[in-house]
């Protein structure tokens, strides 16, 4: 049992994962920027209001949970949209790095002083982020976003390996939700996935870039 906070928790994978770990006795804190009848049914601890592109939101959060300690901390919200060489928005592209690639980042570093020796980070990426995986192209703005996360990812890993705190870069698989138009591997299979291997994080395994699914290493 622990206390685990997680955002982008009222929908989707974020959901799930909070349904899990409060199954298995976790004290949950759910970030998010509105919440839903699913999340309320859980019976956990909302924190709605919050965006992870805004640096005084997250200061909010981090005062609203100053007497809090995290054993865990899940960095999970996230934004996808779909540009080709001839739909390039960049407005677009900006938005999913300051949620994708900023968000993960400022959060960590608003709620470091909440975490203790032997706490975890995991950060929710995706493989789309890995350049020698990249055989199709496209979808410019979540490809960047999620190559730069596990590349601040990493840098956390061995920044706070002194302070006892592992970082974990987890692919949850494509995962049918919303953001993937409900394709792929159902929420509750990827969420006991994610909840297993984050499970398994040790400061050994600190800042690998890992499919959830198979717990194989992924290519950077």
């Amino acid at each position: 049992m622990g206390s685990t906070l997680i955002t982008g928790a009222n929908r989707g994978i974020g959901l799930e994962v909070c349904r899990e770990l409060k199954a298995r006795g976790d004290d949950v804190i759910a970030v998010c920027r509105k919440g839903s009848a699913e999340l309320d049914a859980l019976n956990v601890r909302i924190e709605p209001g919050i965006d992870v592109s805004d640096p005084a939101s997250i200061a909010q959060l981090a005062k609203r949970l100053a007497d809090v300690k995290l054993d865990l901390l899940i960095n999970n919200a996230g934004v996808l949209h779909s540009e080709s060489l001839d739909r390039m928005r960049f407005d677009d592209i900006e938005k999913q790095f300051e949620i994708n690639a900023l968000g993960p980042l400022r959060v960590t570093m608003a709620l470091l002083p909440l975490l203790h020796d032997s706490s975890k980070v995991v950060i929710i990426t995706s493989r789309m982020g890995s350049m020698a995986d990249n055989g199709s192209g496209g979808y410019y703005g979540y490809r960047m976003s999620k190559a730069a996360v596990n590349a601040a990812g990493v840098s956390l890993a061995h920044d706070l390996k002194a302070r006892g705190i592992a970082v974990g870069l987890m692919h949850p698989g494509m995962v049918a939700t919303d953001m993937t138009g409900k394709n792929g591997v159902p929420v509750a299979d990827a969420a006991r996935s994610l909840v297993e291997r984050i499970g398994a994080l040790t400061l050994a395994s600190s800042g690998r870039f890992v499919h959830a699914g198979t717990g194989e290493e992924l290519p950077w």
